[in-house]
């Protein structure tokens, strides 16, 4: 697969809520940077910060709207949706990534922390 093919393979399967498949994606020594939250590395930093909010979640959308590949690089520009409890989470968010040997080495994706924690129940 071509690093674009990769990370959209990625984003099938978290919208499938199969963090399985998708860890399978990511290199042990990934770095993904949840700008401005937190920073964490490999499958299982992946996993430990993506499970607790999936586990939440009943259906989740990424609406990607435009996206480029250069090299081993994809940009994405994202509308990640989440259906909690409580109603329809929608964050935009910009992603970078870096493809090497098929596997996901850097996640990075941007987004408004405050825009975020206001659609969550206080």
């Amino acid at each position: 697969m071509t690093p674009l093919e990769t990370v959209n393979a990625f984003i099938r399967a978290l919208e499938a809520n199969d963090l399985d498949t998708a860890c399978s994606m990511v290199d042990e020594k990934c770095e993904y940077d949840n700008v401005p939250m937190i920073k964490v590395f490999g499958p299982e930093g992946v996993r430990g910060i993506l499970g607790p909010m999936f586990a939440n979640c009943s259906q989740i959308e990424w609406v990607i709207h435009r996206q480029a590949e250069s090299g081993n690089v994809v940009f994405n520009e994202r509308l990640d949706r989440f259906e909690m409890p409580h109603g329809w989470v929608e964050l935009p968010v910009n992603g970078v990534w870096e493809v090497v040997d098929g596997k996901i080495t850097l996640w990075r994706d941007y987004f408004d922390a405050a825009s975020y924690l206001k659609q969550m129940p206080s």
